[in-house]
C-alpha cells in the first residue's frame, strides 16, 4: 500500500487511494510491477478494485503510456484476482467476486490455504479485516514523505498492539521508502 508518513492512504474524500501527495516515479513503479508480477493472486476491496478497473485495462493498450505503465496494466489485467464486495456480483479481468453474506473472511482463509505463493491485498477495509482475522502475514508499505494529518488511515482501529519484524527496506526516488514487515505471532 502507498501511505503517507502518518499512515494515511487518502487526504480527501474521492482520492480513492490516490492523490497528488504521492511521489511515484519510474523506478518506484518498476518496483510495483516486479512485486505484482511475483504474486500468485490479488485480493482487492471494491473501492481499490474499481479504481484499478477504471484505468489499468485501457493503460495496458495505450501506446501513449510509458512501457512501465503499460506493463503494470498487463499484469493487473491478467493476474488472478478476488474482489471482496457486498455490492458487486460480477467483475471482469480474471476476477472472482466474493462477499455479501458475511462469509468473505472464511472464504479468503480457504483461498489462502489452497494458494501456493504470495497473495497481495489492496484496500484498507479488506486489509483491516484480514489483519484482525490473523490472515495477513506481511505488510508492504511504500511511505511517501508527507504528513497528511487527516483522511483515511491505512488501518481502522486496532484493539491490541501488533508487533512487526522488519524483513526488507529500500529507498526510491523523491524520498519514498519501502518497508516490508512480518507480523509477529504469539
Amino acid at each position: 500500500m502507498n501511505v503517507s508518513a502518518d499512515l494515511r492512504i487518502e487526504h480527501a474524500d474521492g482520492e480513492e487511494g490516490g492523490g497528488n501527495w504521492m511521489r511515484i516515479g519510474e523506478p518506484l513503479h518498476r518496483e510495483f510491477n516486479a512485486r505484482a508480477r511475483a504474486l500468485s493472486m490479488m485480493v482487492q476491496g471494491r473501492t481499490i478494485y474499481e479504481t484499478m478497473e477504471s484505468f489499468w485495462p485501457a493503460a495496458a493498450q495505450d501506446a501513449a503510456e510509458p512501457d512501465f505503465i503499460r506493463e503494470y496494466g498487463e499484469i493487473w489485467t491478467s493476474k488472478p484476482k478476488v474482489l471482496v464486495s457486498r455490492t458487486r456480483t460480477d467483475a471482469g479481468h480474471n476476477t472472482e467476486v466474493i462477499g455479501g453474506k458475511g462469509d468473505a473472511i472464511e472464504r479468503l482463509a480457504e483461498l489462502r490455504d489452497r494458494t501456493d505463493g504470495s497473495i497481495g491485498v489492496g484496500g484498507a477495509t479488506i486489509a483491516t479485516l484480514l489483519l484482525k482475522a490473523g490472515l495477513l502475514d506481511e505488510l508492504l508499505l511504500f511511505t511517501h514523505p508527507v504528513l497528511l494529518g487527516t483522511g483515511r488511515p491505512l488501518f481502522d482501529s486496532q484493539d491490541t498492539p501488533l508487533e512487526l519484524d522488519l524483513l526488507e527496506h529500500s529507498s526510491f526516488d523523491q524520498g519514498v521508502t519501502m518497508h516490508r514487515y512480518a507480523l509477529r505471532r504469539s
